[in-house]
């Protein structure tokens, strides 16, 4: 069964960096559309950012111009590095692979910014 794990949350300053990565176990992990969402507590959860099977990107309006979306296909992951770090930012980060009908979720990883 496909399987996401998560890694490089922890807690960082306002206006640090973090660099998150996501490793997925599939043969075919180059035609999954991988993305990075998350939770606050009392939020739902939401986008953070997306990159399809073929790179296209997408990100949250809020994020846009700090964080930044890759996948490496060779080593079957997708990272999230995450610049500027605010306040607004701590919450559980989640990858998710989707293929078709397949949605899956990783176990999900802490961010917290706070000085």
């Amino acid at each position: 069964q496909l399987q996401l794990v998560e890694s490089g949350g922890g807690t960082v300053q306002p206006g640090g960096s973090l660099r998150l990565s996501c490793v997925v176990s599939s043969s075919i992990f180059s035609i999954y559309d991988m993305g990075w969402y998350r939770q606050a507590p009392g939020n739902q959860r939401e986008l953070v950012a997306s990159i399809s099977s073929s790179g296209t990107t997408n990100y949250g309006d809020s994020v846009k111009g700090r964080f930044t979306i890759s996948r490496d296909n060779a080593k079957k992951t997708v990272d999230l590095q995450m610049n500027v770090l605010k306040v607004e930012d701590t919450a559980v980060y989640y990858c998710n692979a989707r293929l078709s009908t397949q949605n899956r979720w990783g176990q999900g990883t802490q961010v917290t910014v706070s000085s």
